[in-house]
């Protein structure tokens, strides 16, 4: 398949569908400090995605997703102490932070193929 918008990436696609679970899950949550950071933290993954993918260079790109990388290490650690002080049961909040962990490897996997057609270029 041929990518021609950020919306074609999986890396994308999932981040986005992860940082919806999130929303849904803690949207009524009664921390408002706890849901407002988790929500913020899921979001800007996707965000910061799509935000390298419409940038000029190739150089920008890493630089986001190095960005999107280290929100998503936020997130899961958001979500363990939300599971830890029994804000979610951990059945509910596993799954999210399995995703997690499937998205970060492959944020850190699309940052080396983005760093070796950098290096190509040099």
């Amino acid at each position: 398949m041929e990518i021609k918008t950020f919306e074609d990436l999986t890396i994308w696609q999932r981040s986005f569908r992860l940082a919806v679970d999130v929303y849904k899950e803690f949207v009524s949550c009664k921390s408002f400090s706890v849901r407002d950071q988790l929500i913020k933290s899921a979001l800007s993954v996707p965000s910061n995605i799509s935000e390298g993918f419409e940038r000029e260079s190739n150089k920008e790109y890493i630089r986001f997703l190095d960005i999107a990388k280290g929100s998503i290490g936020e997130l899961r650690t958001q979500l363990l102490f939300a599971q830890e002080v029994e804000i979610i049961k951990p059945e509910n909040c596993q799954p999210m932070i399995q995703e997690a962990k499937e998205i970060s490897k492959m944020i850190g996997g699309l940052i080396k193929s983005r760093k070796s057609i950098q290096n190509k270029k040099s």
